[in-house]
């Protein structure tokens, strides 16, 4: 499937200093490649579910996976990716189509 997909993102900082290295850069460069942030949050509590909660969660809609896959991949950004991953710890990130409708699930 083409299009637009979302890029949830949740995650604690486990380095201030390294995560806030990744952050001071990263916004401009998920824009070039194609991203927007939708969403920031901080944790606030569990309602249903089983999953360790996190403390932030970010959204980014990407233009395409191939958009996103440029960001993961762009040889540039060997430096800055490191920063993200050595200042956070459980990290999920998983991405989602968009729908303009539930119809596709429920069929």
């Amino acid at each position: 499937m083409s299009g637009p997909v979302y890029a949830l993102n949740l995650f604690d900082v486990s380095s201030r200093e390294e995560y806030l290295a990744y952050s001071r850069r990263s916004a401009k460069e998920v824009q070039d490649h194609g991203g927007r942030v939708v969403a920031l949050g901080k944790y606030r509590e569990s309602v249903a579910g089983d999953l360790q909660p996190r403390s932030v969660l970010i959204l980014v809609e990407w233009r395409s996976r191939e958009a996103f896959e440029s960001y993961r991949n762009d040889p540039a950004l060997n430096d800055l990716h490191p920063h993200r991953i050595n200042g956070t710890s459980n990290y999920i990130w998983q991405l989602f189509d968009k729908l303009s409708d539930l119809r596709p699930i429920l069929k």
